[in-house]
């Protein structure tokens, strides 16, 4: 890919636009190694899966292209979607080489911004959903590709049928501005349907409805899941303040999850995730790959449980899983 001299001017004022909407993180190599490749980093919100895939992204690329030989612009969007569109806009300004959008938001925002700088998502459940494609083969197309932590839907509601056989409803909690929560939430209700559970949605529509939104599901269930939902995953606390003193367990889909607020899960391994990400990124930025046809990948599965949620709540997990670290 043909280097860019980046300017001193254009980087400074990305800077100060960015810090008024999320934490900024900048190696400042470019000023050493002038063909450095940029790559921009925008994270939707601050939670450990997402900061766990970035991690991998980082390591992997740094191996893989040499520490001196990239420098990354990260930027994190604290939950706001206006935030993702500036992030994102600056990113294109200053002609970054890739830019890695970790999650749903800060992947439309790309997709809107740029039809030429190479897009790779990350964390991101459902492509489809997420960017509103029909008859989708799992490739993108132009300059999007990525990977996805879509798991085994299927498996997520096996482990509630694992774990609690003689519970008899199932609440769906979720954040109703997630795209991504409404597919996996529509598509395990028909799984746990299927297997004899009543099943009850539970939606809120921000942080600052979740508590009461949880109360309401611990009032109606045996069980709660909640998906990859980035709002529940940045927010565990507010959730284990309710379900806990509430005595309700709770699956959810995500590593973050499970180690806040939950008790088990089957989830992508994040770190795993980003590094094969990072592996991408580097095929792409050395001309190996042609991003418009490389297709959607995912990452491997791990079997979670929360030591401490299951002891306060009296669950006995089965061999095969792992402990989630804290």
């Amino acid at each position: 890919m043909h280097k860019k001299l980046l300017s001193a001017a254009i980087a400074a004022t990305m800077t100060l636009t960015l810090a008024a909407c999320g934490s900024a993180q900048d190696d400042g190599q470019s000023a050493d190694n002038p063909d450095a490749y940029i790559v921009g980093i925008c994270e939707q919100m601050e939670h450990v899966s997402l900061s766990e895939a970035t991690r991998g992204f980082k390591d992997a690329l740094t191996e893989l292209l040499g520490e001196d030989n990239v420098v990354f612009r990260e930027q994190n969007a604290n939950g706001e979607q206006t935030n993702c569109g500036t992030i994102i806009d600056g990113f294109v300004s200053e002609g970054v080489d890739l830019i890695l959008a970790n999650a749903t938001w800060p992947l439309q925002a790309a997709a809107s911004a740029t039809a030429d700088i190479p897009i790779l998502g990350t964390s991101v459940t459902d492509y489809a959903t997420a960017l509103n494609l029909e008859d989708f083969d799992g490739t993108v197309g132009g300059n999007i590709s990525g990977t996805s932590d879509l798991v085994d839907l299927e498996a997520q509601a096996q482990i509630i049928k694992e774990l609690f056989p003689d519970a008899e409803n199932v609440g769906l909690l979720y954040c109703s501005g997630e795209p991504n929560s409404v597919y996996q939430i529509e598509t395990v209700r028909g799984y746990l349907e299927d297997m004899g559970y009543t099943c009850e949605v539970y939606a809120f529509t921000d942080v600052n409805d979740l508590a009461s939104v949880t109360q309401t599901a611990c009032d109606n269930s045996d069980v709660i899941y909640t998906p990859t939902d980035n709002t529940v995953a940045a927010n565990t606390e507010t959730v284990a303040n309710v379900v806990i003193p509430a005595g309700v367990p709770v699956i959810g889909g995500d590593p973050g999850i499970c180690s806040g607020c939950g008790v088990a899960t089957i989830a992508t391994d994040y770190y795993e995730l980003g590094r094969l990400t990072g592996e991408l990124a580097a095929q792409i930025l050395r001309g190996e790959t042609d991003i418009s046809t490389l297709p959607i990948q995912y990452g491997a599965m791990q079997k979670l449980y929360n030591s401490a949620n299951c002891e306060a709540l009296n669950i006995t997990v089965p061999d095969g899983y792992t402990a989630a670290e804290g």
